[in-house]
């Protein structure tokens, strides 16, 4: 689904070529998507900035971007390209970006960003990255560190494997208390053990291996790291991969990951499902996770994309996002947790198209109750278009979808497996995302910063020319998920903590990136 080092020599260096092909990027538009939906007074209309090629003056294809943002208007993005791993920082709320530049110590066959923000303001850009060959390769997470708000990274610190010979992919950071870092990211003992099936037009993901999703801890800021903490059972055989985690203010962690059935006799997986874990202070896990509404359907083994995301609001009110692929299509789920991931609401559809285009689903938390949903998809136009669309606890969708991109990008150019979404401390949401538009068949990042005024408690969202066919039905009715939260605990979607989130004060929840928005506080 998920991964960038490749088992063979040879598939790794056709990757790394792809990445650092010497072809200019090019903004001009393919075609654009259909008009921004926008409707009623020009006061309540969503307000989009330019987008702009923030990875200008990288050779070669730029893509798979996350985003990070922090008080008083920084923000940051990282993705694959610029020779290894690319980085590009606004201090004006993303108004403006200054020059891409190539991270520290990803020069090479570097992969899989990912970005947090600490509470003193310190940046740590992720990334994945491989050295040796053979019996003697090691696929493990890199971490740079910026104590001046982005404008050098003085610091470069590896993560090795307990052995060379390793699997290693898709990598997620977050920020604690203090120097205090939280690192999810996929391990398996044996690189020979994997199989894997890549796509034209995207990455790759597994038909067989030793997956398996780990946790480590850093208490000075990712100089050394904690023993491998094993997220779900079975290991070397997990079948996990793909962890999106949050730390809170309590010292909480919360993680949603893949995982997949995998034969004990012949490695080989089958389609899974979504799991949510929670520990108390990052340290004690639950033994045995349960999966989140597999009744909505599987993840398929061809999914090479990020499949699953998680954020917080203001109010630590969470969030999860993924999409599932059956014989209706590929469709894109929301639930949401009052109480610390104890139980969760009902299933809401996301994506309103029919078909078996990837989406890509990720979310940011606002203000209490409130977060913003956005996903990158290639089934609604001739090419990849992003939206995004804000929704309420008690209120449902708050607005139509809106078309954040301006052009469509080409389907058989891989934007990435992620894109990236932050909400700012002014309450916007910056956006990022990978396309290859017009005549250029290479990737670049684009930008774009979405104003989303409040709507009135009594518009409902169909007066404002919300999106036909959602599948969603009674949407404006919250007392519907409490129904459908008890049933799902009554069906053993209870954790093992129980803990209220409501009230706490805005701006103190921290959500760690890499496809996903990452942010120092209050999304």
């Amino acid at each position: 689904m998920l991964i960038r080092p490749l088992r063979s020599t040879a598939s790794a260096v056709a990757l790394l070529a792809l990445i650092l092909a010497v072809v200019p990027a090019c903004t001009t538009a393919l075609g654009k998507p259909a008009p921004r939906v926008t409707t009623g007074a020009p006061s309540t209309e969503p307000q989009i900035t330019p987008m702009t090629d923030i990875s200008a003056g990288c050779a070669g294809s730029s893509s798979e971007v996350e985003e990070a943002s922090a008080p008083p208007g920084y923000v940051y993005a990282e993705w694959i390209g610029c020779g290894g791993i690319g980085f590009a920082r606004s201090a004006d709320s993303g108004r403006h970006f200054g020059a891409a530049l190539t991270v520290p110590g990803s020069r090479g066959f570097s992969w899989d960003p990912a970005i947090t923000v600490a509470a003193d303001g310190t940046v740590y850009a992720a990334f994945m990255h491989s050295t040796g060959q053979g019996a003697s390769m090691s696929n493990y997470p890199v971490i740079a560190v910026s104590y001046d708000h982005g404008a050098t990274f003085s610091q470069v610190h590896q993560d090795l494997p307990p052995k060379p010979g390793n699997w290693g992919d898709r990598d997620f950071i977050a920020a604690g208390r203090g120097g205090q870092l939280f690192l999810t990211w996929d391990y398996g003992p044996s690189a020979r053990a994997v199989k894997t099936l890549c796509a034209r037009g995207g990455s790759c993901a597994y038909t067989a291996g030793d997956l398996n999703v780990v946790l480590q801890e850093s208490g000075d800021g990712g100089a050394t790291w904690g023993p491998l903490v094993h997220l779900e059972p079975g290991f070397p055989l997990g079948g996990g991969y793909s962890a999106p985690l949050i730390a809170g203010p309590d010292g909480r962690v919360d993680v949603l990951y893949d995982a997949h059935p995998t034969d004990p006799g012949s490695d080989a997986v089958h389609p899974g499902y979504e799991y949510f874990t929670s520990s108390a202070d990052g340290t004690h896990w639950p033994a045995a996770p349960r999966p989140l509404w597999p009744g909505q359907g599987s993840l398929s083994l061809p999914a090479w994309w990020i499949d699953g995301d998680v954020s917080a609001d203001a109010a630590g009110n969470l969030y999860a996002t993924w999409d599932t692929q059956t014989a209706a299509g590929d469709i894109g789920w929301l639930t949401y947790s009052r109480d610390g991931g104890r139980t969760w609401s009902a299933p809401l559809r996301v994506t309103p198209d029919r078909d078996q285009a990837p989406h890509i689903v990720e979310s940011a938390g606002g203000a209490p109750g409130i977060a913003y949903i956005a996903w990158q998809t290639s089934g609604t136009g001739p090419g990849y278009t992003t939206y995004l669309r804000p929704f309420s606890i008690q209120r449902g969708w708050l607005g139509p979808a809106v078309t954040v991109s301006g052009a469509y990008g080409h389907v058989q150019t891989w934007p990435g497996d992620t894109f990236g979404i932050a909400r700012l401390p002014d309450g916007r949401i910056s956006m990022t995302w990978g396309s290859a538009l017009g005549a250029s068949r290479t990737s670049a990042i684009y930008a774009s910063v979405v104003t989303i005024p409040v709507l009135p408690a009594d518009v409902r969202v169909r007066d404002r020319g919300e999106l036909t066919d959602q599948g969603q039905g009674k949407e404006d009715q919250p007392e519907r998920d409490l129904v459908e939260m008890a049933q799902f605990a009554s069906a053993g979607g209870e954790g093992e903590h129980d803990r209220g989130r409501d009230g706490q004060d805005e701006g103190q929840y921290v959500h760690a990136g890499s496809r996903r928005s990452v942010q120092r506080s209050g999304r």
